[in-house]
């Protein structure tokens, strides 16, 4: 394709995204508006008399539930004097807060004058409360407080705030009416714009498609072909031939990347050295052939347990290979390294040069941090290569793990067998 056939293509191509991305710029402008104005509406919706219900609604229980059902408890003696006092100041501490909080709710004009008015009830009553607290405090006896005279007071109360109450309810069907209208207008506008906006992409599509298909037809018998040269590339360059796992030159390239992700990301990272036991004595014992079976079948056990697609398996060199694990905590990790000395060790394969087993079985050394800043690449792979010397050391046929990946020389050290 020379200069000019591909410059035609980029401008096609250029007007199919420009076309596309100015369509859903104005569905998303026109969205975004028609959904604030239903935010807006749900928001009064909710907000303007669900919640100011509730309080009122407390407001009331406080005054029969607490107060009066208090008073007339003190009087029958059911409760003292200091259990009512403490009760009184509770509930008229209630009612004030409930009050203020429904008072700083958006009111309408309307709203205002009978508001007031039933503030001034609620304090009046209120201070009526305060005045029996006080006398209680006094030492004054309940038995002398009119019941009907308290009655009457809360009775009078419950009236003015029931009609509040009702009002609000009668706000919320107003508003939800609002919003359904509203909602039904949204809807229609929006399925009228989509409906243009898609008929005018089609259509403009359809003759630049139209233009670019003979280019993308002679394209892409060379793209296939050109794909799968370089995936056949990529895969002989990163894959070890013998056990088709990834090879060092992967484990460099992966490695390096995936430590920054987990120290931009501050997550955990895990790497595992991992070598079988006596494997010279094997090959010495066996031969090649069937040490480099043993190979195969060890990373085939590696392969069926670790399959997430952040899991990494690699063959650095002759029986030593590494396993990296992005987002795996040190328990997981260790679960992991547990499960595999156990899978390798259940595929009994003979190994009579073991010194330790009568099968095959495998070494691991596990270092597992969360990676920040200070992490030091190196010092990672130098731990876990000195708890494989460590798993070694106490007998092999197990892993073991450290958590701190540090410059210190004592560090944490779990192993299992």
């Amino acid at each position: 394709m020379n200069f000019i056939e591909t410059l035609k293509l980029k401008n096609k191509l250029f007007s199919i995204f420009f076309i596309l991305v100015a369509a859903l710029l104005l569905i998303g402008m026109m969205g975004t508006v028609n959904i604030n104005a239903m935010k807006k509406n749900l928001d009064s919706l909710y907000f303007g008399s669900f919640v100011p219900v509730i309080e009122l609604n407390t407001i009331l229980q406080t005054y029969h539930d607490s107060l009066v059902s208090t008073l007339y408890k003190a009087k029958e003696e059911q409760i003292s004097p200091d259990e009512a006092i403490s009760e009184i100041r509770r509930a008229v501490a209630i009612i004030d807060k409930e009050w203020k909080s429904y008072e700083s709710h958006f009111k309408r004009d309307e709203e205002f004058a009978y508001v007031a008015y039933v503030t001034t009830e609620i304090k009046e009553i209120n201070k009526f409360f305060l005045t029996i607290l006080e006398a209680l405090e006094n030492g004054h006896d309940v038995k002398s407080l009119s019941m009907v005279q308290l009655e009457k007071r809360v009775t009078h109360v419950h009236q003015v705030i029931k009609k509040l109450i009702n009002y609000e309810i009668d706000v919320a069907k107003y508003e939800r009416k609002n919003f359904l209208s509203v909602y039904d207008s949204v809807l229609l506008k929006l399925g009228l714009l989509l409906v243009f906006v898609i008929l005018g992409v089609t259509i403009v599509s359809y003759h630049v498609l139209r233009g670019i298909q003979q280019d993308h037809n002679a394209l892409e018998m060379s793209a296939k072909k050109l794909k799968i040269a370089n995936k056949k590339l990529e895969n002989a360059s990163y894959t070890d031939s013998l056990t088709s796992l990834y090879n060092r030159r992967y484990f460099n390239l992966v490695y390096e990347r995936e430590i920054k992700r987990a120290k931009r990301n501050h997550t955990y990272i895990t790497f595992m050295m991992l070598d079988i036991d006596y494997f010279k004595q094997y090959n010495d014992m066996y031969g090649h052939i069937k040490g480099d079976a043993v190979l195969k079948k060890v990373a085939s056990v590696f392969q069926d347990i670790l399959k997430r697609p952040s899991d990494y398996v690699f063959r650095l060199g002759g029986e030593e290979f590494g396993v990296l694990l992005t987002d795996t905590s040190e328990i997981s990790s260790a679960s992991v390294a547990e499960a595999i000395c156990s899978a390798v060790r259940a595929c009994e394969i003979m190994h009579n040069g073991s010194k330790i087993d009568k099968y095959v079985t495998i070494s691991i050394g596990v270092a597992s941090c969360i990676a920040d800043g200070a992490l030091d690449e190196e010092l990672l792979i130098t731990r876990a290569d000195e708890m494989l010397y460590h798993a070694k050391e106490n007998g092999r046929n197990r892993y073991s793990i450290t958590t701190h990946i540090s410059a210190a020389t004592s560090h944490k050290v779990e192993e299992s067998a």
